[in-house]
């Protein structure tokens, strides 16, 4: 089905869902162009080449859209496969950023998430000719998409290959003629997270430090456990804009229900609001289940740490004037996925069943934490 979920001025973007078994799209149009956030989460029993074959069958139907970016969840991909090669998922045309589940088995994949524009010019972004983001732009801003960034060399430590990655991610800033400090949204999915996940905030900080995001936004983010076929440390996505309008700003959202991420180490905001003409968008961090002072609640109870998750996530959209209902994208990570159901139950409880919401299994960045979800909300204005 398909419907209106908000008319505004003719100047102003309307969004509407496509809703379908396993399928969830988000469009945004806007002065002759759109966006789009596609969400496929797998099928039971699908394998990996029939899920993108269905991603790709859209993609056929759409030949006006332009992949920016694109994230493969549960499944370990290896872009020199000739498999990946025909969907040209080396590189060449779009960035893709695999994500293997970060502990023992799991299911075979689960699922994929697309960013994709249309109607826009779209400037590849490469790093030792490898196409790792895009730009494009419009009246109100420059936007930069970066994607499966990682360190040429897997065999050096982790900290060097993760100042290695904060470096490549700088470089290819630079090479959209952006910074750090354009940055409002990262992702790191890292490799055993719980073995090195205190050392990888400190290379984090330092590096924040000498490039002076601090006196900035500093970037919403999530950081969990996941493998990657290169067999590096971490793999990296980001976020980035300049403004063209003074009405386009960027501003951190506090949790009400928790500390500044920043009070134990960790650097990122709960939340960053984008302002744009006609809508707000909100980037809600990787949240857990983490009370007021820090500490991890309800060790060991699943329902309790995703009813408790959920509710710090309701009280940040609510501080915006948002709902469930405005989620475009999200991704749920669980330590074990036996757990995922109690999560399923939970939507099914509040009518969000056909949510567009990808469950994957992976190390959240606690040893006790068994739930986090992050996820992307738009309310036009």
């Amino acid at each position: 089905m398909q419907h209106a979920v908000a008319a505004c001025a003719p100047t102003s973007p309307t969004l509407s869902r496509q809703v379908e078994a396993g399928f969830h799209l988000v469009r945004l149009p806007f002065a002759g162009s759109e966006e789009m956030f596609l969400t496929l989460p797998a099928r039971p029993g699908e394998t990996p080449a029939q899920l993108f074959q269905r991603l790709y069958r859209f993609a056929e139907a759409n030949p006006r859209l332009h992949f920016v970016r694109q994230g493969v969840f549960g499944v370990l991909g290896d872009p020199l496969s000739d498999h990946a090669q025909a969907y040209h998922l080396n590189g060449t045309e779009w960035p893709i950023t695999w994500v293997q589940e970060g502990n023992g088995g799991g299911q075979p994949v689960a699922g994929i998430q697309v960013h994709a524009v249309g109607g826009y010019e779209v400037q590849p972004v490469q790093l030792a000719g490898q196409t790792v983001g895009a730009v494009f732009e419009d009246d109100a801003a420059r936007y930069c998409v970066l994607s499966g960034i990682q360190p040429a060399d897997a065999r050096a430590s982790r900290a060097t290959q993760a100042e290695a990655t904060l470096l490549r991610m700088d470089q290819a800033l630079a090479a959209a003629g952006m910074s750090f400090a354009n940055v409002f949204r990262t992702w790191f999915y890292l490799d055993d997270i719980l073995d090195w996940y205190g050392e990888f905030n400190r290379v984090r900080n330092a590096f924040f430090r000498e490039r002076g995001v601090y006196d900035g936004v500093v970037p919403a983010s999530t950081g969990v456990g996941g493998r990657n076929a290169a067999g590096t440390a971490v793999v990296a996505d980001l976020l980035a804009l300049v403004p063209k309008r003074p009405e386009v700003r960027c501003l951190p959202v506090p949790s009400p229900r928790q500390c500044p991420a920043l009070d134990y180490g960790s650097s990122f905001s709960r939340a960053v609001e984008l302002s744009l003409p006609g809508q707000r968008r909100l980037y809600v961090s990787g949240t857990a289940s983490i009370l007021p002072d820090g500490r991890t609640a309800h060790v060991g109870d699943a329902a309790a740490q995703v009813e408790l998750t959920m509710e710090v996530v309701a009280a940040i959209l609510a501080v915006r004037g948002m709902t469930w209902n405005d989620t475009v994208r999200g991704i749920g990570y669980f330590k074990h996925m036996e757990d995922a159901p109690v999560f399923q139950r939970w939507c099914a409880a509040r009518g969000l069943s056909s949510w567009p919401v990808i469950l994957a299994k992976n190390d959240i960045c606690r040893d006790d934490l068994l739930f986090e979800i992050e996820l992307d909300a738009v309310r036009l204005d």
